[in-house]
């Protein structure tokens, strides 16, 4: 047995059979000439790649339902490519190129589609510039079957596989929270990264920090993990197996015991009550905060909808997440809540959340964490932000909804918004649309400059709430991503601290309600410190709900105080 240890990521253990997931290999072109006799057998290998990867998506098409909508979009990406695939001029121009220039087939394939692509980007039709990027994914397959690429179809990962990868990407994370994963073992990202971020939301075990893991482990080795003790057991013994075993009865057995809490309201020892909701990233989850007895949705990721449908398509082609799709979307979470409170987060793209869409631009920068992300995004693309504002504003009419901006670090950011909310309202009523007029505008308090203004902010804020993963990583400058600065990583700074204390103090002044809803509000020592710090609403992973309500109702106001004042004056 070889033991691997890490850094604990998302708790529980789990018991499967690894599954390596390779690094992916970068696809390089040459360009060289070639003599005439070498035409025929260059077009053929392009002719039988053409095949193969017709056959490829034919074989995905025969496995997606005609009448299940949730598959509507990935038929129409792979037949879309079918076409693309047999367009006789796409054809006819490339093999002229090819006969003419006399370029290796791979060059002449990969200039010729990209050539394509570029006219049609150019053409001022949207419809034709979505196609644009379907000729490059498509011919990208050609090229990955003429060079014997085979990228990773996470979509393979068995049920009950332990998960071995150097990293991870937000979209394959949610694809795999809808399989049976016993846990992820990965080799970057930090604990407050989106990928553990997620994994906690759907209860898989997770441990990062594990340093080329995926070159030390084999599959279909049987393997334990720890996401407590950040212990990977690889190979184990029939009587260690045993007393993992035991230990998951033991978690089991815990949960039923928690489950007293479910319709209970969460209250400290003396009476206080608190309001704990949940964080989500796509409609189904709110079934799940539904079922753990959240009191309303306190974070709605929207970005991860362009994740997920994305990531569902494979190598899908980039295109545009419709109003109606958002709609449907955010219609679908507000009437699973009923009456209880569902903060939607507006899109938080950027950064290290990629999302290949064709109405947001695409930069190569430095330092994307402090680029172009979140509400500076939307306010760059006032389109992009428009459409989900509309979507928004029609979904409200079906539950109690609140909208929330992201990243926010000035109080004209604020009024920026507020413009083009007050010009889809008035859209919408030009349009004999039904919407509420009076939703509350909230704002992300996760930057130290937001922090530090969250007076000026409360006076054209309908609410806050401490966003703590950015607000710790920016004040500390700390990229919460990386395992090799993971150390310094600490909610617990000083100066984060006194940042949270100080935006609590403005909305307190204001009569403004605030709470958290970062990673701080999940975890038992922090809530602690929240609650003493006078915090009363808190959003966490719903499956963290029943075990906060039985932390709670252990301590008086007082007891939490003392713990916070502690915190505070640790100099």
């Amino acid at each position: 047995m070889e033991v691997f240890l890490g850094i604990p990521a998302a708790d529980g253990i789990g018991i499967g059979t690894a599954f390596v997931i390779p690094d992916p290999v970068k696809r390089a072109i040459s360009q060289h000439h070639i003599k005439i006799d070498q035409l025929n057998d260059g077009w053929t290998r392009f002719e039988y790649a053409s095949q193969n990867v017709i056959f490829e998506l034919n074989s995905y098409l025969d496995s997606l339902s005609r009448t299940d909508p949730k598959d509507k979009i990935q038929r129409e990406v792979f037949e879309t490519y079918i076409l693309m695939l047999e367009d006789p001029v796409f054809l006819k121009e490339t093999r002229e190129f090819y006969e003419k220039e006399l370029f290796n087939i791979e060059y002449s394939l990969n200039f010729k589609a990209e050539e394509y692509a570029q006219r049609l980007r150019q053409s001022g039709n949207e419809y034709l510039s979505e196609r644009a990027q379907d000729i490059t994914d498509v011919f990208g397959r050609v090229l990955d079957e003429m060079l014997d690429i085979h990228p990773f179809d996470i979509n393979s990962v068995p049920d009950g596989a332990v998960i071995f990868a150097n990293a991870l990407s937000s979209s394959d994370t949610i694809i795999l929270s809808k399989r049976k994963i016993a846990g992820l073992a990965l080799s970057e990202g930090g604990v407050s990264s989106h990928v553990v971020i997620l994994a906690r939301n759907y209860g898989i075990p997770t441990i990062t920090g594990l340093e080329d893991i995926n070159k030390k482990v084999h599959n279909g080795e049987t393997v334990i993990i720890d996401g407590t003790s950040a212990e990977v057991l690889v190979s184990p013994d029939i009587t260690t197996i045993n007393e993992y075993k035991a230990k998951i009865r033991e978690e089991f057995q815990h949960k039923l015991e928690l489950k007293k809490y479910l319709n209970k309201p969460a209250v400290t020892q003396d009476g206080t009550k608190f309001e704990l909701f949940a964080n989500i990233g796509t409609p189904e989850e709110a079934e799940i905060a539904k079922a753990e007895g959240a009191d309303g949705i306190g974070l709605f990721r929207t970005e991860f909808l362009y994740m997920s449908q994305n990531g569902a398509s494979l190598n899908a082609a980039a295109r545009s997440f419709s109003e109606q799709t958002q709609f449907e979307a955010y219609k679908q979470v507000l009437q699973t809540m009923g009456d209880k409170p569902v903060t939607i987060r507006t899109l938080d793209a950027g950064g290290d959340k990629l999302i290949n869409a064709v109405d947001m631009p695409k930069f190569n920068e430095k330092n994307p964490l402090m680029g172009l992300r979140a509400i500076r995004l939307s306010l760059e693309c006032p389109n992009v932000f428009k459409t989900q504002l509309r979507a928004l504003y029609r979904a409200s009419v079906y539950g109690n909804l609140r909208i929330m901006l992201p990243l926010i670090s000035s109080v004209e950011q604020v009024k920026e918004a507020q413009t083009l909310i007050k010009q889809v309202k008035d859209e919408l009523t030009a349009e004999k649309i039904e919407f509420n007029p009076d939703i509350p505008v909230g704002i992300m308090i996760e930057t130290a400059a937001a922090a530090l203004t969250s007076d000026c902010l409360a006076k054209i804020s309908d609410f806050f709430s401490l966003g703590t993963n950015d607000l710790t990583q920016y004040t500390l400058g700390v990229d919460r991503e990386n395992q090799h600065v993971a150390g310094l990583y600490n909610e617990f700074n000083l100066a984060v601290l006194r940042l949270i204390q100080t935006t609590i103090t403005a909305a307190e002044d204001a009569k403004l309600p605030v709470s958290v809803c970062g990673e701080m509000a999940g975890r038992p020592d922090s809530i602690m410190v929240l609650a003493g710090m006078g915090i009363r609403n808190l959003s966490m992973s719903p499956k963290m709900i029943s075990s906060t309500k039985e932390l709670l109702s252990r301590f008086t106001i007082e007891e939490l105080k003392a713990i916070s004042d502690n915190r505070l004056n640790n100099i």
